[in-house]
């Protein structure tokens, strides 16, 4: 694993254990939603401009993403 995947996969972490805690939801819940709706897929593919952001920005980009797509 190179250190940008690590990278990416904390953000990765970081926006599901900070969407969870804001939506009252267990990080189970959250990995889900983030797998049906193609999220970590989005973090890993705009990780070059996300990471210039910090860690913050990941939760941010992950709700306005979740907030197009609703149910």
């Amino acid at each position: 694993m190179t250190e940008t995947e690590r990278d990416q996969n904390l953000m990765i972490v970081y926006a599901v254990e900070g969407y969870s805690q804001n939506h009252n939801m267990l990080e189970k819940e959250v990995l889900i939603l983030f797998q049906k709706h193609g999220i970590n897929q989005s973090i890993r593919e705009h990780y070059n401009v996300l990471h210039t952001q910090g860690f913050e920005e990941g939760i941010s980009f992950a709700e306005d993403v979740l907030s197009w797509k609703k149910d």
